[in-house]
């Protein structure tokens, strides 16, 4: 929501999103300060730390532990400095990392907010960190949100809950999630991003659901969607899933691999955008027909 001094022209509102760049200095202190609250506000009052040791079971205890071991492996894993040069004094360990933080490029900021989102073990306190970074990126007009532990260039939250709810790991859509986790980290490589196989992974999410349904593990797209009509696995209009079909240039043979679709010199990130995000929902259409229909994968 725009401030009185922004609706009245004081001072500019933020109207171009931040896409390749982070020249705006509060969304990088305010992503700082997401990272203050979630860990590093848990070792405040030590002078000194050993990063080897563990404390009792006691939960904030615990999530010290979690803190300093997050400490070491950035040491190890993201900065690759030796461990001597980590001093064991939190006030200089703290000063490196938020120097580091502040002297980033843009996407080097986002990897060093991903490798925290894939290495920090507790997950309640991983979820508060992913919802307060998102929270702080829509506020300051960025153009990335998490989604899962990736930071991915899309701007509507409504298609990001689509990919969230397609990224469902549950057993038996294990194959399906793959697929969509593939697609948003090939679409969310911010210095190389693959547009070219984001979309193959989007669609081949779509083939595996499909192939699910029509317990037919080896049929194309087309034939599944055929087999789920013609056997009325799902009330799926034909409409919709013939629709489906020719959108995505599909046919019954595995080596017609839509050519004209992945023609790489013709892709950008709006196509693939729209592919991961239309696949998601088609992906989520069709978990919730298979369900209603009573259909038991774990038979498969």
């Amino acid at each position: 929501m725009d401030t009185f001094s922004q609706r009245f022209g004081f001072i500019p509102r933020k109207d171009i999103m931040q896409i390749e760049s982070m020249d705006d200095d509060d969304l990088r202190n305010s992503l700082w300060n997401v990272l203050v609250l979630s860990f590093w506000k848990k070792l405040e009052g030590y002078s000194q730390i050993d990063y080897d040791e563990k404390e009792s079971n006691n939960y904030h205890h615990v999530e010290r532990d979690n803190v300093r071991f997050l400490v070491k492996n950035l040491w190890f894993s993201h900065f690759k400095k030796t461990f001597d040069e980590l001093s064991g004094f939190w006030e200089f360990d703290y000063r490196f990392m938020k120097k580091k933080f502040f002297q980033y490029q843009w996407f080097e900021v986002y990897d060093f907010l991903e490798f925290i989102a894939r290495s920090y073990t507790n997950h309640s306190t991983l979820e508060s960190f992913i919802h307060l970074c998102n929270f702080v990126l829509e506020r300051e007009f960025s153009g990335y949100r998490f989604v899962g532990s990736t930071i991915t260039p899309i701007t509507s939250e409504t298609e990001i809950k689509i990919i969230e709810e397609a990224l469902t790991s549950e057993d038996r859509f294990i194959p399906v999630s793959n697929h969509i986790k593939t697609a948003v980290i090939c679409l969310s490589n911010k210095e190389n991003p693959d547009y070219r196989n984001s979309i193959k992974e989007s669609i081949s999410a779509v083939e595996s659901i499909c192939c699910l349904i029509s317990d037919d593990n080896k049929a194309t797209l087309g034939k599944a969607l055929k087999a789920i009509g013609k056997e009325q696995k799902v009330d799926l209009h034909p409409a919709l899933g013939g629709a489906f079909s020719q959108l995505y240039g599909y046919t019954n043979d595995a080596n017609g691999i839509r050519h004209a679709l992945l023609d790489e010199s013709n892709l950008d990130f709006e196509d693939a955008k729209f592919m991961l995000v239309s696949c998601s929902a088609f992906i989520n259409y069709l978990k919730g027909k298979a369900i209603k229909a009573g259909i038991d994968f774990s038979k498969q």
